[in-house]
């Protein structure tokens, strides 16, 4: 699967609402405004993970999103999973090599062999973090940050 900007935009919704997870709902605007984004493409990026059952959503006046599973259950690699569809992380050649060609004949396959490899790395290390260790690195970094005066 290739990896477009719809992975970090539902890691930085997921992390903002396990931030705000006692205080309520939280709108699609008031996300987006966090992403300097859209709030339609948050909500369509928010539809995903509520059909893989990461949020729940309440509409009409004073609805919103919130956290369907604690954060600490949520991985990355869940969320990769829920929002990224279609291509290959690293595609091979988009029609076949030569096969007239010694490199032609072998490369499709050795690729192809190298590309998963990566693809399990990938999602292995996706695996190992949650939304809730997100949140904690954001919110250490924050308290590490040295006042201005």
């Amino acid at each position: 699967m290739k990896v477009s900007s719809r992975t970090a935009v539902a890691i930085h919704a997921l992390t903002f609402l396990a931030r705000w997870d006692g205080d309520g709902l939280q709108s699609s605007a008031k996300i987006a405004e966090s992403l300097e984004s859209n709030p339609v493409l948050v909500r369509r990026i928010l539809g995903l993970l509520r059909d893989k059952g990461m949020v729940a959503s309440t509409e009409g006046s004073g609805g919103g999103w919130r956290l369907a599973r604690p954060a600490e259950e949520i991985s990355l690699y869940d969320v990769y999973a829920a929002v990224e569809v279609g291509e290959a992380l690293l595609p091979v050649h988009t029609h076949p090599p030569s096969q007239s060609c010694v490199i032609g004949r072998h490369m499709q396959s050795l690729l192809e062999d190298e590309f998963a490899a990566a693809q399990r790395a990938l999602e292995e290390r996706l695996s190992q973090t949650s939304i809730a260790e997100m949140l904690a690195r954001v919110l250490g970094r924050e308290s590490a940050k040295v006042p201005r005066r």
